[in-house]
């Protein structure tokens, strides 16, 4: 066995500093002897395994010139084939089967003799094209994959093959990925935490220093004279980024709290390279302790990801991401278990680990295994809780709040470089694991070829990158920064204050910075209140902007409507609702002219209903709107919309959202499905302070009030509002009048 890479194989012995891995290290012999009762778990993720490779064996070597982007058959079958290599070296070491060996080595040859014959891939739409794929981040993820393989047999190699697959094919695939394409590898990125972890774990195996130099800390280069942007609009310039290479990459993609700047659908990705690499380089590069590197950060970064998931285990679609994806997905299968045993055997990961079904065939997973099977495992405890963004913690961030299974999260942290979007201040709610206030995600249906070969769609750009696409304020019918990447990468939201008890948990933020002349600060609550079924949200969007500006505020709810206080006017004929920001791909199906000072729609969603309650001012317009205008692909999904339309100067949105009744389908009897909430006023609103006033249907009247600019919790605060003053301590106050 090759002792170079050791990426906790089974058999091996773990060595830190002179010191056992914490942890169980079994040899070859007592995985054999290991019975069912000892890990169950692993037992059955074993031979899932065995059973996929067998398929995949049965089907022969197929290594086809490359043609197609994703989803194509040739970008498949590439894909597929580091997928068997690696789980194939795994059960190699497990079992000591050579049937695996020959199945990789013969597979690593057919590489070797089609990769000189290559170019760079035919399709020309990646800023950094690959070699087997059509861009070079997939050809990373076949080294970072087959980098494992490699070295699971590396030692049952003859030499002259290893000799001939070092120069022919992994050194070369190597340079490739690294030098030759500098504005792929020498970036803080995503992307290039795998080319980093492709070219240092290829490296490790080889022994070759200057591959792992290279992969730590970065090339060498100034200036990358190349284009400008990637495909999504990032910067490639390395002189707005200083660092680059894999220590780097830990420096500054993460917060201190473990959160990733492009969000967690991009951090779920990252994090197996991250991880995996980390765990080669624990074993041959003790000295660097990276799993400890920055208190221990790349653990930290498992649990921010766990607490970034509905009640599905399902992400929040931040940013570029598509929905669905979960703790199901095979990084984080081996992202927890890691965090397990690299960590502190944190009895609550093993209830995620439960979920997943599978654990990772390594030690890890074994560990998990073993103390599943021991009854150690905990329920996980999900807090509301704030994640900072930024190296340092100060460049925004995230503000999570959870009650009764409510889940409310409000984003203010920084861009999220060319996979962000255009959403400071935005928020989404769950009801458990389902959409109550949606966030649109990405448009791009992966790996899917009739999408356009699997990648992002234009619409992505036009649609579901604009402000108009997400739950926030849009001024005068531009996006965030007119929706320039680079603008918006130099600032990051304001975090004003974060607090949760029992009964109230709050989130505020600040945004000066997306529109001149134009200051926004969001203030959301999850409030509790004993006479009804489930916490109210309460939401006050503060502005400060020029007389005259006009303000369209969107909110993307997930139902089906069942009844407003209002007089709709629907369209007969529809048009477009504008010409770029995304209001190109918006139909206003009907608009209704706020009679009162009070707005309220009902819609039911699978299980519960739900109300709106808004306060209005004279001149509101509340526009029904669906996507899906100038699009005709049908690439977008045609979702229901309302925007609250306001045109005037210093202003305060407020709405409050109550979560009431059942609908049972078998009896067809529907429960509570009208709102408790009577009415909802704004009794004061200044640069200082906003008091917002909730009344019951039962007569009862909850009082909010809220400190805009002093968040010092010893600090005293007298306001005078329409119905009198208000005196109260601490940044907010909240109680029955």
């Amino acid at each position: 066995m090759n002792k170079y890479l050791i990426i906790a194989f089974i058999l091996m012995t773990h060595l830190v500093s002179g010191q056992d891995h914490p942890g169980l290290i079994l040899t070859p012999s007592a995985v054999r002897e290991m019975n069912s009762a000892q890990a169950p778990l692993f037992e059955k993720s074993l031979q899932e395994v065995v059973d996929e490779v067998a398929v995949e064996m049965q089907k022969g070597i197929d290594v086809p010139v490359p043609k197609d982007l994703a989803g194509g058959y040739t970008h498949e079958t590439h894909k597929r084939n580091f997928f068997t290599m690696q789980k194939a070296g795994v059960l190699f070491q497990i079992t000591g089967d050579e049937k695996y060996a020959v199945y990789i080595r013969d597979m690593l040859l057919q590489y070797a003799r089609i990769y000189p014959t290559l170019g760079k891939h035919p399709a020309t739409r990646s800023y950094a094209r690959g070699k087997f794929f059509w861009q070079c981040l997939n050809d990373a993820n076949w080294l970072v994959y087959t980098s494992q393989a490699y070295d699971c047999i590396y030692d049952w190699l003859d030499k002259q093959t290893v000799k001939k697959l070092n120069k022919e094919l992994f050194r070369p695939y190597a340079e490739y990925i690294s030098i030759q394409n500098p504005q792929f590898f020498n970036r803080i990125h995503n992307h290039s935490t795998w080319g980093n972890a492709a070219v240092g774990m290829i490296g490790l195996v080889m022994q070759d220093a200057e591959l792992v130099n290279w992969a730590l800390y970065g090339l060498d280069v100034d200036d990358l004279h190349q284009q400008e942007k990637d495909n999504d609009g990032g910067s490639l310039d390395l002189k707005t980024q200083g660092e680059a290479g894999f220590i780097a990459q830990i420096d500054h993609s993460f917060s201190p709290d473990g959160y990733f700047t492009e969000g967690p659908y991009y951090q779920r990705y990252a994090m197996y390279p991250f991880l995996i690499f980390a765990q080669a380089l624990a074993n041959k590069k003790p000295d660097l302790d990276i799993l400890k590197y920055r208190d221990r950060l790349l653990i930290k970064a498992v649990y921010a990801l766990i607490n970034q998931t509905n009640g599905l285990g399902e992400f929040f679609p931040f940013n570029d991401a598509q929905k669905g994806m979960s703790l199901a997905s095979r990084e984080l299968v081996n992202a927890v278990s890691m965090a397990y045993f690299f960590g502190d055997q944190d009895p609550s990961l093993l209830s995620i680990i439960e979920k997943q079904d599978r654990v990772p065939l390594n030690d890890a997973g074994l560990s998990a295994a073993s103390a599943i099977a021991q009854g150690l495992s905990q329920p996980f405890d999900y807090k509301s809780l704030e994640l900072s963004d930024g190296a340092k913690g100060d460049e925004g961030g995230i503000g999570i709040l959870r009650a009764d299974d409510m889940t409310l999260v409000m984003k203010y942290a920084k861009h999220g470089m060319g996979h962000g979007h255009f959403d400071r201040l935005g928020f989404m709610l769950y009801d458990g694991g389902d959409e109550v206030i949606q966030d649109y995600g990405s448009a791009r249906w992966v790996n899917i070829d009739h999408k356009d070969g699997g990648g992002y769609l234009k619409e992505n750009h036009s649609w579901a990158k604009e402000t108009i696409a997400h739950n926030t304020l849009v001024v005068n019918k531009d996006s965030h920064f007119d929706g320039n990447v680079q603008a918006a990468d130099l600032t990051s939201g304001t975090r004003y204050s974060f607090t949760s008890t029992d009964s109230v948990s709050i989130v505020s933020a600040r945004e000066e910075n997306a529109y001149k002349d134009v200051k926004m600060q969001r203030t959301m609550a999850l409030l509790t209140i004993e006479e009804l079924e489930r916490p109210l949200v309460l939401d006050l969007l503060t502005v400060q902007a020029p007389m005259e500006t006009r303000y369209d505020l969107p909110l993307y709810y997930q139902g089906e409507l069942m009844s407003v206080n209002q007089q709709i006017e629907a369209n007969t004929t529809l048009s477009p609702m504008g010409q770029e920001s995304g209001y190109q791909h918006l139909w206003a199906e009907g608009q209704a002219a706020v009679n009162g000072d009070m707005f309220q729609m009902t819609w039911f969603n699978g299980k519960h209903f739900y109300t709106v309650t808004s306060a209005t001012t004279e001149g509101d317009e509340m526009i029904f709107t669906r996507i899906g205008a100038n699009d005709l692909k049908f690439n977008l999904r045609r979702d229901p919309g309302l925007i609250q339309r306001r045109v005037g100067g210093n202003t305060v949105f407020a709405s409050v959202y109550e979560t009431h009744g059942f609908y049972s389908y078998s009896d067809e009897i529907p429960l509570n499905s009208f709102t408790s909430i009577s009415d909802l006023s704004v009794d004061h609103n200044s640069e200082g302070y906003v008091v917002a006033a909730i009344e019951l249907t039962s007569g009862k009247v909850y009082r909010f009030a809220f400190s805009l600019k002093d968040n010092d919790p010893n600090h005293e605060h007298s306001v005078e509002t329409s119905k009198g003053e208000i005196k109260w301590k601490g940044i907010y106050d909240f109680k029955r009048k």
